[in-house]
């Protein structure tokens, strides 16, 4: 039995490194070709992206425009046959075209033929430089302050840190690194302890519902991860009196499948807001 654990998890091993090779070969035969343009539209920058299509390239081209804290103001994006092509119109925070050969170069580095993008899983980051907290629990005034107290009594500092708050719920990611060294905090008793006083922090009445914090060395993209940590919570239930809102303010979501095309159309409806 134990044999044929071992023979079946090297197989597994060996069947995804060679799926990994196959991409990598795939990629190399047909690289990402990114166009970057301010001529074809006067109101923004234009991002043409043809590529492979596989599951998750379309998050992963997102991201690279939000973490540069671009506005997307309109978006193609269309597959078919294995390929993917995406055109997008960005603007920076102002409402202009990105005219900073920087920026560009960037843009262009990031998902171009030598881009690490492309070649990752989806919004995964390993690091050995910090250790990332996740949090959530009651929101408060002062929430955060009492946080970053509790952290620095326990000699850790905060490297940097990022918080939603919705529906008097608040969850954040915070990445910390040991005061004294400097690096990730791997010590497990320490960590138990960290994980035990920032629970008791978040701590709320006996209405609400429980704080939750969890300690990783992995963390998924920084913002698509606290997406998913009030989404687990389910921070979009109303709370209180709501109910005469008035319904054009809230969203509107519908599926419509599409059985001759093999494809279903969803369509959402609602106020626009940064890196919606």
């Amino acid at each position: 039995l134990l044999f044929m654990g071992w023979a079946q998890e090297g197989s597994m091993s060996y069947s995804q490194e060679m799926d990994d090779e196959y991409e990598k070969l795939i990629r190399r035969m047909n690289p990402p070709r990114v166009v970057i343009g301010n001529e074809s539209c006067k109101n923004a920058t234009v991002i043409q992206v043809d590529s492979v299509n596989r599951h998750g390239i379309l998050l992963e081209v997102v991201q690279v425009l939000t973490d540069l804290n671009l506005v997307i103001t309109k978006a193609y994006i269309s597959s078919d046959g294995g390929w993917f092509m995406d055109v997008f119109n960005v603007t920076d925070q102002d409402g202009s075209r990105i005219t900073d050969e920087a920026i560009l170069d960037y843009i262009q580095k990031s998902l171009g033929p030598d881009s690490s993008c492309f070649g990752r899983s989806v919004g995964v980051i390993s690091s050995t430089a910090y250790t990332s907290i996740e949090l959530i629990g009651r929101d408060r005034p002062g929430l955060l302050s009492e946080l970053s107290a509790v952290l620095s009594h326990l000699k850790c500092n905060v490297v940097n840190a990022e918080v939603w708050t919705h529906n008097t719920r608040a969850a954040a990611v915070m990445h910390i690194t040991d005061q004294e060294t400097s690096y990730a905090i791997t010590d497990p008793t320490r960590l138990a302890r960290v994980k035990e006083l920032l629970c008791n922090v978040l701590g709320g009445s006996s209405r609400s519902r429980e704080a939750k914090t969890q300690v990783t060395h992995v963390t998924t993209h920084t913002e698509r991860r606290l997406h998913q940590m009030l989404f687990e919570d389910r921070d979009y239930e109303r709370v209180g009196d709501r109910e005469d809102e008035d319904e054009r303010q809230r969203p509107n979501v519908s599926v419509v499948n599409w059985y001759d095309k093999d494809y279903s159309v969803v369509t959402i409806r609602c106020k626009d807001r940064p890196k919606l």
